[in-house]
């Protein structure tokens, strides 16, 4: 019978280094949570009806997508000046998810 592979901490997943300080572990999870608390924005900014302004640019398909790009840059801002909270919400909550940050320099 063959047995599964160990599960790794979600710290430890592509992309991320073995070697991650607890300050660029901190520092890569607020940019995480930033761009999810971004996304959310942009989502609730076209729902609410920021698109009502189509035609500012001469309308058609072209504006309609381009207008998600303004959004998105919109949304970003937001964050950047404080935003809604829920940045920290998921920043806080993607560390208690990590748990605490394990050195393996001395393996």
């Amino acid at each position: 019978m063959v047995s599964a592979p160990p599960m790794r901490p979600f710290s430890d997943g592509p992309g991320v280094p073995a070697h991650e300080t607890a300050q660029a572990r901190r520092e890569r999870l607020r940019a995480l949570a930033g761009e999810v608390e971004a996304e959310f924005l942009a989502e609730m900014l076209g729902a609410a009806g920021l698109d009502a302004a189509l035609g500012a640019f001469g309308g058609g398909a072209g504006e309609e997508q381009f207008s998600s790009f303004l959004r998105r840059e919109q949304a970003r801002l937001m964050v950047k000046a404080g935003g809604i909270g829920l940045a920290q919400q998921i920043f806080e909550s993607l560390l208690r998810r990590e748990g605490p940050v394990v050195d393996r320099r001395g393996e």
